[in-house]
């Protein structure tokens, strides 16, 4: 995970939204994680959080979030965090299930739903 963005000292909520985006702006194009895993991952940094809270940070990313990040105005690639089925959010289904089929990532027979077999990512995935 990468340090807290310089300037004022975040709170604990910015803190956890900064782990949070880091881990899902790292996911490759094609791939998926769920949110118990982001959950975990950052859990295991900061001790808190779990997958509703990862799910309240990516609800918010674009706007209430954007700060955290100037440089890439707010832009996180939500559509790769799935649930647990590997269902998308079902207000962006559509959305989702595009931006996915367009980077190649592996869906179930029906294409409704990532195959978290062969799509899920893990970071110490760039580490091998």
């Amino acid at each position: 995970m990468t340090d807290s963005p310089p300037g004022p000292q975040l709170t604990d909520v910015e803190e956890y939204a900064a782990a949070v985006l880091d881990v899902v702006r790292r996911i490759p194009s094609g791939r998926a994680m769920t949110y118990g895993l982001i959950a975990e991952i950052v859990g295991e940094e900061l001790g808190r959080g779990g997958p509703r809270q990862v799910g309240s940070v990516m609800a918010g990313s674009g706007d209430r979030y954007a700060h955290l990040d100037p440089d890439d105005g707010g832009r996180v690639p939500w559509w790769r965090v799935v649930n647990a089925a590997g269902s998308p959010p079902q207000q962006h289904l559509t959305e989702a299930l595009d931006a996915l089929r367009a980077e190649g990532c592996p869906l179930s027979r029906d294409g409704r739903r990532v195959n978290l077999r062969r799509a899920v990512w893990f970071p110490e995935d760039d580490e091998a």
